[in-house]
């Protein structure tokens, strides 16, 4: 029998039990929150003798939670992004590692960067502010912008960043351009492949989709925010890491930039006294792009497969570290 760790996923399971009553028919299942700083030694001393684990975007496993964990078979991760695993070490080690297909989060996090930017456009939030504190009379306050033919900036063009893209293009004739250095434009035909000097320049909303990376963090900052079109909206829905937290405010406070909306940020999870929530044109929501019921099932049905195929000796179809095949 197998021990199952579900770790810093708040989601896992309550939607949906039978992807619990599933694994317990593996094993033991455990449910188990980390701050996510937490050293790597500590993460395998509370893990010790679980061998299969399903876990959220954090904490992180470092190689130093490898060389202390030997008996971790499988990490499956409850989401798409794995920059929080050491894959080296996770292959060293034997250790399987699995992420959801992109697929099962596309249209969810590309329906909630839409939501964040139509929220902002039409003043939905303070709007609905002032109804609440009887304030009707102060509709006219809230002059918002279309969407309609604008230009729309993508950046990083795959699976979520394509859907995004599909959406403006067709669902409200914008042109988009697309910066994606793996970009194939006979594969996507609703958007032109730009340089990010011409979306910054051009680009009346920009839509960030990058994967996080050593070499774009802080990619969005004061010398990038001088570059672009006066009054962008800019919608996050990737990594928080992507944008100076500082620098966006002050382009906000300033005007260059109209607003702000992103499902995730630096250092998350953040409390109600963050600079970013001190101005009525950043909306910020607390990392629920994923958060559908038909996304949640999906996920949680990965997770489960990946786990009953590691319990029958077989390897995951989602396996990410495809040099153990060979091993």
């Amino acid at each position: 029998m197998h021990k199952i760790a579900i770790v810093n996923s708040s989601s896992f399971g309550k939607y949906f039990p039978n992807h619990i009553e599933r694994l317990k028919v593996l094993g033991e299942v455990e449910h188990f929150t980390f701050p996510q700083d937490i050293g790597g030694k500590d993460l395998a001393t509370t893990l010790s003798g679980y061998d299969l684990i399903i876990a959220s975007v954090t904490p992180f496993f470092t190689k130093d939670f490898f060389d202390h964990h030997p008996g971790c078979r499988l990490i499956s991760r409850h989401g798409i992004g794995y920059n929080n695993i050491d894959m080296d070490a996770a292959t060293d080690h034997k250790c399987m590692v699995t992420k959801v297909e992109g697929w099962v989060e596309q249209d969810a996090v590309a329906e909630n960067a839409i939501a964040l930017l139509m929220n902002l456009t039409r003043l939905q939030s303070p709007a609905q502010k002032a109804v609440l504190e009887d304030k009707w009379v102060d509709r006219a306050k809230f002059l918002g912008y279309q969407v309609r033919r604008k230009t729309v900036g993508v950046i990083g063009y795959g699976n979520i960043g394509s859907r995004v893209g599909e959406i403006m293009h067709n669902g409200f004739e914008c042109r988009v351009l697309a910066y994606d250095p793996k970009l194939d434009l006979s594969q996507n035909t609703s958007c032109e492949a730009k340089s990010l000097e011409t979306l910054y320049s051009e680009a009346d909303i920009l839509f960030l989709n990058a994967s996080l990376s050593a070499d774009n963090r802080h990619m969005v900052d004061e010398q990038t925010i001088e570059r672009l079109k006066d009054g962008v909206i800019i919608i996050n829905t990737a990594r928080g890491e992507l944008v100076d937290d500082q620098a966006i405010l002050k382009a906000v406070e300033t005007g260059k930039v109209f607003a702000y909306g992103a499902d995730v940020v630096e250092g998350e999870p953040i409390d109600s006294n963050h600079p970013l929530l001190s101005h009525p044109n950043i909306l910020i929501t607390p990392h629920i792009s994923a958060y559908t019921y038909e996304c949640l099932e999906g996920m949680g049905n990965s997770c489960v497969e990946d786990c009953e195929s590691v319990a029958r000796h077989e390897l995951p179809k989602r396996l990410i570290n495809v040099r153990l095949r060979s091993l």
